[in-house]
């Protein structure tokens, strides 16, 4: 005999016998009758059940439309109060170039030109519209640096100020409400200054 015949023996005596036409039964086959079986065996719902098992279905549905609901009122109030928010920010910029010239007119001009001060009066008009529509200027100056707020364009040694903490604004932050609208560009105190 050789080699692959012995296998083929050895092969037919571990194996059960299987009629030919027959098929053998698979753990598959097994487990499918048990549970044709189980569900044979168990009995339908009684009326009690059912009625549990819908009013645990209406509970959950309710509560799912509930919640549903506060949400959108929510996201509706949001999309109210932050409707101008693209506005504002369009509108920084100007109050900014608006501050810049109040700011070179003063200095060429002196604090007693009618111009500066009619300037003034319109800065103060434009902060007010700001402030009713809920934007407030994010404070800097003298604050801990707060990467949330301010925006750090450098650091400067400073033997007053200590290190972490904002020397001075370049441009002023807002905020609407709780979000940010424009971080404050700040310079950063690096402490005092080392000597090499």
């Amino acid at each position: 005999m050789s080699s692959a015949e012995e296998e083929n023996e050895d092969l037919k005596e571990a194996d059960p016998i299987v009629e030919e036409g027959a098929e053998a039964e698979t753990p598959s086959d097994e487990v499918g009758a048990e549970e044709v079986m189980a569900e044979e065996e168990s009995e339908p719902p009684t009326p009690a059940e059912e009625v549990e098992k819908w009013k645990d279905l209406a509970a959950r549905s309710q509560a799912e439309f509930d919640n549903y609901r506060k949400r959108m009122a929510r996201e509706r109030t949001e999309a109210v109060v932050y409707a101008n928010r693209s506005l504002l920010e369009q509108l920084l910029p100007v109050i900014d170039n608006f501050e810049m010239g109040l700011k070179a007119a003063k200095d060429t001009e002196g604090d007693s030109s009618m111009i500066l001060q009619g300037m003034a009066m319109v800065l103060n008009q434009l902060e007010d519209f700001l402030s009713g529509q809920g934007v407030e200027v994010i404070a800097s100056d003298g604050l801990a640096f707060d990467p949330n707020q301010h925006e750090a364009i450098k650091q400067e040694a400073s033997d007053e100020v200590p290190s972490g903490e904002v020397l001075y604004t370049l441009r002023r932050g807002y905020r609407l409400k709780e979000r940010i609208l424009r971080a404050a560009n700040v310079v950063v105190s690096s402490g005092p200054e080392k000597e090499a």
